[in-house]
């Protein structure tokens, strides 16, 4: 792809990005998102192979249709309040339409058709802006008029999205996949608590977005996209794949990692908030995601494989993202010792 265009979606996607979330009109807010699809859009068709060409038409064609939906629901909001301000949806029709428009955007369940799909067909590095910096305004919108949100619909939504989130990640053996599976979850953790805690919620999106991160780089360097492949990195890079190791667990949310402190504050407010069952249910859920955690960890670093493979062994190593890879794996791992600062500062 050439580097000016690259340069131009990268900026137009941040410029999106900051009109969304600092806009308070619903007008200028759309148009933020709008930004951000049509910026992402040649990053994800730029190898120029049908599966790119099949992602990228899926990915517009739902973030168009939710795109409507954001529109059709403020209009109705502004005929029934009289003013375009996000903050005042008090219409309960333009909030349910609203909250199924922003589950689209996000990918949660039972919208979340697109998003394996999409990130298969997109390089490592733009599945790693679909699944972090692309879900940053949409979950802003959130979080803004997490007031006016029904309670009982987002706690449904983000129950199932841990469920299926968990369940169909089990039999992958795409890592892109197993990572969009684990994107559908781990939004289900956020959703279940943004009407009680707006703040806990982007916490939880910001570990996220590290540790995604941290996992993402660490594939891009050792250049393997499939389990079948991961089991030849070890000869490879064998301090990375520990690291990328710690970095899935930590992402499974196991202590003493930093991934265990957004889900460890999560269950505590969901208990403050006397939803105990939902808790326990969400909290059993994660196991689902614990396991392929765990199955890509052990292919990582414990198995090697046999003596004939039927696919080509992939000696190169993308060695300029080193320094960054190292520096979110680290706080990916280590960020637990400073729950204490974290908590006051939410």
């Amino acid at each position: 792809m050439n580097p000016y265009a690259k340069l131009v979606s990268l900026f137009s996607i941040i410029l999106g990005s900051t009109i969304t979330m600092s806009s308070t009109h619903w007008i200028l807010a759309w148009a933020g998102l709008e930004i951000n699809t049509l910026a992402v859009i040649p990053l994800i068709s730029k190898s120029h192979h049908p599966r790119a060409v099949e992602a990228t038409i899926k990915y517009f064609l739902v973030q168009a249709s939710a795109s409507t939906l954001i529109l059709f629901s403020s209009m109705s909001n502004a005929w029934y309040t009289g003013q375009w301000d996000i903050t005042e949806l008090n219409n309960p029709l333009s909030s349910l339409l609203l909250t199924t428009a922003i589950a689209m955007k996000l990918g949660l369940v039972p919208f979340h058709f697109w998003l394996p799909e999409v990130l298969q067909g997109s390089s490592l590095p733009t599945g790693l802006l679909l699944s972090t910096l692309i879900k940053l305004p949409p979950l802003t919108i959130f979080t803004l008029i997490s007031p006016s949100l029904n309670p009982t619909i987002l706690t449904l939504l983000a129950i199932a999205s841990a469920l299926l989130g968990g369940w169909m990640g089990l039999n992958q053996t795409q890592i892109r996949k197993i990572l969009a599976f684990s994107s559908i979850s781990h939004l289900g953790w956020m959703c279940i608590i943004i009407t009680y805690n707006p703040k806990l919620t982007i916490l939880t999106f910001s570990f996220y977005t590290l540790i995604t991160a941290s996992a993402f780089l660490s594939l891009n360097t050792i250049n393997t996209t499939n389990i079948p492949t991961l089991m030849t990195s070890w000869t490879k890079t064998p301090t990375l794949n520990a690291s990328l190791m710690l970095t899935l667990l930590s992402l499974a949310g196991l202590p003493p990692l930093s991934g265990f402190l957004p889900k460890w504050m999560i269950l505590q407010e969901l208990v403050n908030q006397e939803l105990t069952p939902t808790a326990i249910i969400i909290s059993m859920l994660s196991l689902l995601g614990l396991f392929f955690y765990l199955r890509l960890a052990y292919y990582a670093t414990i198995t090697l494989p046999p003596n004939t493979t039927n696919h080509m062994k992939h000696w190169y190593i993308n060695k300029t993202s080193y320094t960054y890879t190292s520096i979110f794996s680290s706080f990916s791992i280590t960020l637990l010792p400073l729950s204490p600062l974290i908590l006051t500062m939410v």
